[in-house]
């Protein structure tokens, strides 16, 4: 594929999320396929940096030239007892650890839905701003931003109780440097009020992850489209997104178990540079 100079500067901003590939592939294998399509940078699932080891997954991130424009995931800090939250602020600590390690850009927080039998959603938001807010005086002295990720609606329940970019912008304004949103499209295009907190999110911007909403979805955790094949207005957030000044990496992000997951890395992989150029 040849580029001409503006798109080149696009195609560079270009990062994979593992999860896009790694379902078959080590960590290895993923930094691999990236290079040798001249991809610049990996967002790594912190299950695959364990299946490597830490030290080993950043010295092979190191030489391969890859950036790191994420750690996924930390968060889960809601728990029905106090001994969960703790534990779950030890795993934080270890996750922040490991993207210092690897020189990540940012370590992605999925804040965690409701606790085992709890109906207090207010209470969970509470745990997740406190959780944070602990975090993150650890997470500074690591010289690692915080990245907040709104998950959709559909995950308020088990995953993250964050559901709205609002929110996550009123949680930054309370707690203070050190913390930003991560913005995924498959999470907030449905949002009316997207493109005024995409702008009051302007300079703590830390990810912008894309993918596609496909209309019928057949399961709302691994049924997300390559871009270009569903209905999410891809290039206008990322309109927002560059007006709001984000220079940063572009994610692809995608969980699909029945189609793309099921296909040849490579094949995924050159399908994904071409949509990003056309779609993003």
């Amino acid at each position: 594929m040849v580029w001409g100079a503006e798109k080149m500067a696009d195609f560079a901003r270009l990062s994979i999320n593992s999860a896009t590939i790694d379902h078959r592939l080590s960590l290895e294998q993923c930094i691999d396929a990236c290079a040798r399509r001249a991809i610049l940078a990996i967002a790594p699932w912190r299950h695959k940096i364990h299946d490597a080891g830490l030290k080993r997954a950043a010295r092979m991130i190191r030489d391969s030239g890859l950036a790191v424009s994420g750690v996924c995931r930390g968060g889960m800090f809601t728990a029905s007892d106090k001994a969960g939250r703790e534990r779950a602020l030890d795993d934080n600590r270890r996750a922040v650890d490991e993207a210092a390690t690897l020189g990540a850009d940012c370590l992605v927080l999925v804040v965690g839905g409701l606790p085992d039998g709890s109906r207090d959603l207010a209470a969970a938001h509470s745990q997740v701003h406190d959780g944070i807010a602990t975090l993150l005086d650890y997470a500074r002295r690591c010289n690692v931003p915080l990245a907040i990720e709104p998950l959709h609606p559909m995950y308020a329940a088990e995953r993250a109780c964050i559901n709205t970019l609002r929110h996550a912008n009123d949680l930054c304004d309370e707690l203070g440097p050190g913390v930003g949103v991560a913005i995924d499209v498959y999470h907030l295009w449905w949002d009316d009020n997207l493109e005024a907190e995409i702008a009051r999110a302007s300079g703590r911007i830390l990810g912008f992850h894309v993918c596609d909403w496909l209309v019928p979805t057949t399961d709302m955790l691994l049924d997300r489209g390559m871009m270009g094949d569903g209905i999410i207005d891809i290039r206008q957030i990322s309109r927002w997104v560059t007006a709001a000044g984000y220079e940063g990496f572009i994610e692809v992000e995608i969980f699909s178990a029945q189609n793309w997951w099921l296909r040849e890395a490579g094949e995924v992989l050159e399908t994904a540079i071409r949509r990003f150029d056309e779609f993003v």
